[in-house]
């Protein structure tokens, strides 16, 4: 299959564009629209005529959405309105016909009580709106965690040619002459100010200090997990991934990914034939290099899911293990996303692995993942390493255990965890819920030691409901006085991209569906072989078949409303926890008339 066109870049955004079998010859899904000549095409456009849209915007030009996840409910996503702005110059430059619409923004600082608990109605709503209007291809701009893969799963649903283009990561944060990333210093500082070893008035300078600028978290968390494998899919431009918020640069990809999707209308290029297993599996190598968030997994799995790829938990430990850690950043390494770009981005670290990647994926641009990113250099060896001289090596990535206590599985982020405490056992210490555990987290009398094993349950996509991110529960205080700075956590919980430390995550089935975590009680004996993958507690089957059968399931959380739909249908962490009526493909076709 030849080549749309050479890829548009911040330094070459008005590429010509090439003849393709995938280039923009189909008929366009608009045209049922606005090429009617009777009462529907009548309605269509003459409501767009009263916006003072004139005739020449309805002539058989592309009509290209512009998904919009603006919020100012949703910080990091603030200024997306600047860069749609930037996206509309781009698809008019291109002759096409920009129609900008919202999406549900999902902002992780404020949504209560789990964004996650809301990724699959955004992206519900995403599919929908794309099917239902008379778009030829979406432009869906991105950027706090949940927005990213929402938006992927929405357009994989829908079928419609689309392309990612995310916000960017906020510049560094400066704290008293170092730099300071957000999350994992947040979790750094609070608990150093639980422990005493800074003041009240010393947090509040590093809070004021943080965040200086526009843009999602400059640690590779989440948010930057998503938007380096969005581009690693092939859904995103070349460099997209990476360059500040407020980096001139971004403005000029975002007028380039505008016009990318005015060629994109009509063809073949939909994220279905973009994001197949190859292109999969050369995502997950990636976050194994990336040192990426340990989120990417249910959500890379909830995107195949939409698609029908073959894509299993296993898969995220047998890949990831074959790559190093090669990104020094936060909270694995040292530095931030503004040296990540600098030093040359997400194109520099694919061209130096482009020996263990497929090269036969396509992606936006109509060229391969390696094509694209084909001679791109790394200027900064310390912040993008070579695969000879990593920052871990290779296997110290996202590990995938099994055993009794999770037969279906559950997640370690190695790299981010204390190397002493992969191989540990130790008695638990167990909570039904992490209000219980944090009303007695400051209690010096509370029987711990550095040996135990801190268990909460019933944090999963049931039992919160949302699987939200507080696997990385803050340590108990006692010990913190003690100067311990990590122990052995386990949950049906996630964790923020950006935390660290030595926890047991995603834990599969999950206690509120009986799952084996609802069994554990307080004093078994728990072993974690993280390089043997296993993760067992240490009770006879005879003893926890007589606890199954004493165990009563939770009272549902809701009887009403979204969060009713929700528990009902959402799948465990270890298939992508998307509601199972959406798993599968769908088509792209018009739907039946309005009027």
């Amino acid at each position: 299959m030849a080549a749309l066109d050479p890829p548009p870049t911040a330094d070459n955004a008005t590429a010509d564009t090439a003849d393709s079998t995938d280039s923009a010859t189909a008929p366009l899904r608009s045209r049922a629209w606005f090429g009617d000549g009777g009462k529907n095409g009548f309605i269509s456009r003459h409501h767009l005529r009263a916006m003072g849209r004139g005739g020449h915007n309805f002539d058989g030009r592309p009509v290209i959405g512009i998904c919009n996840t603006y919020s100012e409910l949703t910080p990091c996503n603030g200024h997306l309105q600047i860069l749609a702005d930037a996206v509309k110059r781009g698809v008019l430059q291109a002759g096409g016909f920009p129609l900008e619409f919202p999406a549900m923004s999902l902002g992780e600082p404020f949504l209560r009580p789990t964004s996650m608990l809301y990724r699959n109605l955004a992206a519900m709503e995403i599919e929908e709106q794309i099917r239902a209007n008379p778009l030829d291809a979406v432009v869906l701009l991105t950027g706090c965690d949940k927005t990213t893969p929402a938006a992927l799963m929405g357009a994989a649903s829908a079928g419609v040619p689309a392309i990612v283009f995310t916000g960017g990561p906020m510049l560094n944060g400066r704290f008293r002459g170092r730099n300071v990333g957000s999350g994992t210093d947040i979790w750094r500082m609070t608990e150093e100010l639980r422990a005493g070893t800074i003041t009240q008035e010393e947090f509040t300078e590093f809070e004021s200090s943080l965040n200086r600028s526009a843009g999602h978290c400059m640690t590779m968390g989440t948010a930057s997990t998503m938007a380096c494998l969005a581009e690693a899919l092939g859904m995103m431009l070349p460099g997209a991934s990476g360059l500040p918020a407020v980096d001139a640069r971004r403005g000029t990809l975002a007028e380039a990914t505008g016009a990318r999707a005015v060629e994109l209308a009509g063809s073949a290029l939909t994220p279905g034939r973009i994001m197949t297993r190859e292109a999969f599996e050369n995502a997950i190598r990636v976050n194994g290099a990336i040192g990426g968030s340990t989120n990417a997994v249910v959500h890379l799995l909830a995107v195949a899911g939409r698609l029908g790829v073959p894509l299993a938990l296993d898969d995220f430990d047998r890949l990831g293990a074959e790559l190093p850690l090669l990104v020094d950043l936060m909270p694995s390494g040292r530095f931030l996303m503004e040296e990540f770009a600098y030093a040359g981005g997400l194109p520099a670290l694919i061209n130096d692995l482009r020996d263990r990647l497929h090269h036969d994926t396509v992606t936006v641009t109509g060229r391969s993942l390696v094509d694209n990113c084909a001679g791109a250099e790394v200027y900064d060896r310390e912040v993008i390493r070579p695969l000879d001289k990593p920052v871990q090596p290779a296997g110290t990535g996202t590990a995938v255990v099994r055993g009794n206590l999770a037969p279906d599985g559950a997640v370690v982020k190695q790299s981010a965890a204390d190397p002493a405490l992969l191989r540990h056992t130790g008695p638990a210490l167990v909570f039904d819920s992490v209000e219980e555990y944090l009303a007695v987290a400051e209690d010096d009398d509370l029987d711990v030691t550095a040996d135990t094993v801190l268990v909460v349950r019933n944090l999963g996509p049931r039992g919160y409901p949302g699987m939200p991110e507080v696997g990385n529960l803050p340590l108990p205080k006692k010990l913190l006085d003690a100067g311990v700075r990590d122990m052995v956590r386990i949950s049906d919980a996630r964790m923020s991209g950006t935390a660290f430390g030595a926890c047991v995550l995603h834990v599969a089935p999950e206690a509120a569906v009986g799952g084996p975590l609802a069994l554990i009680r307080t004093g078994d004996q728990v072993r974690l072989d993280v390089p043997g993958r296993r993760l067992d507690m240490l009770v006879e089957d005879a003893e926890l078949d007589v606890r199954r059968a004493e165990w009563q399931p939770p009272k549902p959380p809701a009887d009403r409303g979204w969060t009713y739909l929700y528990t009902r249908h959402v799948t465990q962490a270890d298939t992508g926890a998307d509601l199972d009526f959406l798993v599968g493909s769908t088509d792209s076709a018009p739907p039946r008339q309005a009027f």
